[in-house]
């Protein structure tokens, strides 16, 4: 995940008048190949090349039947797995998971639809400064080169009152004909929420910490919803869909459709997580990082284009309540005997990756840094 702030795509020929406002393109459809070399200079991360991944991460499949069914046989097998994939590397795939099948193909047929829309149409959910929700790309507003090539739209989730954010967010910016748009994202967030629970439980008792303990920590949580949208890219080996970081969130629930392109950097390498229809692709985050006092990995992790086939995904980061202490169970660090990271909010973390921070693999350490200094760092 990539949460810096965000911009707009649009046609190649409005590149030198939009770039002023923020507006940049990562794909060109106005010009015939031959007469385009290369992307625009934007979008080039390395110009040897990234480099692409050739094995596989082999990431634990953990099936959850067992799990909602009570049955504590298979409850500690699945932890188990978890703990392993959590001690090396913060990535497992899960099957079974409750969430039905139905509810993702109408979430990535509503993602479809969106889109294709007009870029007029698009513009009316335009993120705004200062805030993560809406219609964005290459976050060309922060940043000036290693632009990312997609387009998102992300929006807030949080089910701590009577109204359906999610859906008054679409008929708000969108307008009243996106209501079944904003309806199937709110049942899909829901979805999303229920199984991080679940997720948090199995955490718990990895750690071998009171199973409850993380699922009340983020029950009042407010998440982040985000729809992915890779074009096609000409010069796949100079650019990323996502560059390299890690997710300062907590949690990541991920869908992708069967292109692939997502992959994790382990033992030095590389390597690609499969796409898995009936699979839901789960990884860490610093939060959580800092939430197990450091023992389970947010690994670095990135999203490569392809020439030929656009990619779409649908991501759900778990985030705790802005104003939540993010501090590790007592019964952990009294069992490892050190605080590897002082207490923080996640507002701060956040604030420090959308203000004075790209994320990297370095986030967390960074961020304590500029925590206890309370001065921010000179950094990209």
């Amino acid at each position: 995940m990539d949460l810096s702030a965000s911009t707009l795509l649009c046609p190649p020929l409005e590149l030198t008048d939009k770039k002023e406002h923020g507006v940049i393109s990562p794909s060109d459809s106005s010009f015939p190949k031959k007469q385009q070399p290369t992307i625009p200079m934007e979008f080039i991360w390395v110009k040897e090349g990234v480099g692409h991944a050739h094995e596989e991460l082999r990431e634990p499949v953990v099936d959850l039947e067992g799990f909602f069914r009570g049955d504590e046989v298979a409850t500690q097998h699945a932890a188990m797995l978890i703990k392993a994939a959590c001690l090396n590397h913060g990535f497992f795939q899960v099957i079974n998971h409750g969430v039905d099948s139905h509810l993702i193909t109408v979430a990535y047929d509503h993602m479809e639809a969106f889109f294709k829309l007009p870029l007029s149409k698009k513009l009316r959910a335009q993120r705004k400064p200062g805030c993560l929700w809406g219609y964005s790309g290459a976050h060309a507003d922060r940043f000036s080169l290693k632009l990312p090539w997609k387009e998102t739209l992300s929006f807030g989730f949080h089910d701590n009152g009577p109204e359906p954010v999610v859906e008054d967010f679409f008929k708000s910016t969108l307008g009243q004909e996106f209501d079944q748009t904003g309806l199937a994202y709110q049942k899909y967030c829901e979805a999303m929420k229920e199984l991080s629970l679940a997720l948090m439980e199995l955490l718990a008792i990895s750690l071998g910490v009171d199973r409850s303990h993380y699922r009340e920590f983020f029950k009042d949580g407010n998440s982040i919803m985000r729809c992915n949208y890779y074009p096609p890219c000409q010069e796949p080996g100079l650019a990323f869909g996502t560059g390299p970081h890690c997710d300062p969130t907590s949690l990541t629930i991920l869908h992708q459709d069967q292109v692939g392109g997502l992959e994790v950097y382990v033992n030095n390498k590389w390597r690609t997580v499969r796409p898995r229809r009936d699979a839901l692709v789960i990884n860490l985050g610093d939060t959580f990082k800092a939430l197990s006092n450091g023992g389970y990995k947010s690994c670095l992790h990135r999203a490569v284009v392809n020439r030929y086939k656009e990619r779409r995904s649908l991501v759900f980061f778990v985030c705790p309540r802005e104003d939540k202490v993010v501090t590790p169970p007592e019964d952990l660090v009294c069992r490892e005997g050190t605080r590897k990271y002082p207490d923080f909010k996640w507002a701060d973390l956040l604030e420090f990756t959308q203000k004075y921070y790209r994320a990297d693999d370095a986030t967390l350490q960074n961020f304590t840094k500029w925590l206890l200094s309370s001065k921010p760092p000179n950094h990209h």
